[in-house]
């Protein structure tokens, strides 16, 4: 799993020990190592374009966006969609649902993807 160096995974030691899965951070300003996260935000602008001011978007309308993205088969998946995926992985589901339990990833409201 690669990611950007946020604060979202904090816990990749953790996540690494409870999934086995490794974890690899990218490059600052390299983005031909983030492939599906770029594709994804080139998705979100179809819907919500740069400077789109979000305290006037509501809840729904993100969480339309959410499912549609979470829905949506992917090439890189073998044509599953995202949710088809964690939904095989239990220890990489189970995983997550701690770290939301324990808050880690901060405040945030509950939505539709959130299956547990």
């Amino acid at each position: 799993m690669t990611y950007d160096n946020g604060k979202e995974m904090a816990a990749h030691k953790l996540f690494t020990k409870e999934t086995g899965m490794k974890v690899y951070f990218a490059h600052p300003y390299s983005s031909w190592e983030r492939g599906t996260n770029e594709n994804t935000n080139g998705m979100i602008r179809r819907i919500f374009p740069k400077g789109t001011d979000f305290n006037q978007v509501s809840a729904i309308e993100l969480e339309k966006v959410q499912d549609w993205l979470n829905n949506r088969p992917r090439k890189i998946l073998g044509y599953k969609t995202p949710i088809e995926v964690l939904e095989e992985h239990d220890n990489i589901f189970s995983f997550f649902k701690q770290l939301h339990k324990k808050k880690l990833f901060g405040k945030r409201k509950k939505t539709n993807f959130d299956l547990y």
